[in-house]
């Protein structure tokens, strides 16, 4: 490993218990920042109400830490919205948020949206699909950033089982990002989970980021993170352990193809030859070819969006 990563192990991994509760408060008070939770949701009736639940009431009615809780809704076909409203959260559709930019469908599509209907100087983003869901994962991963200027970005590290295995979640990671941070940006090899959607970020970095429409988002914002605030910003915690929904082998595909994508977009823009992924299941006539297109847009950095400037303004 580079020397430099092993530094910045000893230096920016830290566990959620460093730093209690009562010093994050402390410093969020002296410092005035307020703190946003952004839960991006589709179809996640089952389990996004318990996640405002323990959000709502550790960190906004036992300790002040969050200032607003925001559900954007890409468009469940479930009870998610109302269940999210119905536990404390403010509920916003993702196609009503910049409505003169048409919605794609995708993860990042609806993380960029965000930045316009929060406020937080520190936005803290968690996948809604979260069970058995602790408030260190929030907690955690603002902790540095209200506690140490320099940090300007933070993932939460975890084990990820899968069923009863224990560490064997997180399958993309393993054989797609972690390959490519290793081999193209060694400086990231140190993060343990480079694409859990558990993260928190200054508004100050989130707003100057590209922001890849599906679910290279995750990969490619530490990579341009990484390449304008430097690795010494970027820090990870450790809040336990994640169990939540699990995608099917082809799903999981097409997700590698999108990271793929990311990482092929920042080392070369280079022009994509197909951006699309085949993959096969067995018919009545034996394999049949199922092909996905895989997604080729980015969103601009918020700041150049007239609406964002207009709303900083006022």
């Amino acid at each position: 490993m580079l020397e430099e990563v092993e530094r910045w192990l000893s230096t920016r991994s830290w566990s959620v218990t460093d730093r209690p509760l009562h010093r994050i408060l402390a410093a969020k008070q002296r410092s005035g920042q307020s703190v946003s939770v952004v839960l991006p949701a589709l179809d996640e009736e089952e389990t996004v109400g318990e996640i405002v639940e323990v959000i709502r009431h550790d960190l906004v009615r036992q300790v002040p830490l969050v200032d607003e809780i925001v559900v954007v809704d890409s468009g469940s076909t479930d009870r998610t919205s109302e269940v999210a409203a119905a536990a404390g959260a403010t509920v916003v559709h993702r196609d009503e948020i910049l409505p003169r930019i048409p919605a794609v469908p995708g993860k990042g599509e609806v993380l960029w949206r965000s930045l316009l209907v929060t406020r937080g100087d520190v936005v803290c983003f968690i996948d809604a699909d979260l069970k058995e869901f602790s408030s260190d994962f929030v907690s955690g991963i603002v902790g540095p950033l209200l506690t140490d200027p320099g940090v300007d970005l933070v993932k939460a590290m975890y084990d990820r089982p899968l069923g009863t295995a224990a560490g064997q979640g997180g399958r993309v990671t393993e054989l797609m990002a972690r390959p490519l941070l290793n081999m193209h940006w060694p400086q990231l090899a140190g993060f343990v989970q480079p694409l859990g959607g558990e993260y928190a970020a200054r508004r100050s970095l989130l707003e100057q980021l590209p922001f890849p429409v599906g679910y290279g988002v995750e990969l490619g914002m530490l990579v341009d993170a990484l390449h304008l605030v430097g690795l010494d910003a970027l820090a990870q915690v450790d809040v336990g352990v994640r169990k939540h929904r699990h995608q099917d082998g082809q799903a999981l595909g097409r997700m590698s193809a999108a990271i793929y994508r990311t990482a092929q977009l920042r080392l070369a823009r280079g022009h994509l030859v197909r951006p699309c992924l085949t993959q096969f299941e067995r018919g009545e006539d034996g394999f049949e070819p199922r092909t996905y297109s895989v997604d080729t847009e980015e969103r601009p950095p918020m700041v150049e969006i007239a609406e964002y400037a207009a709303r900083r303004v006022a």
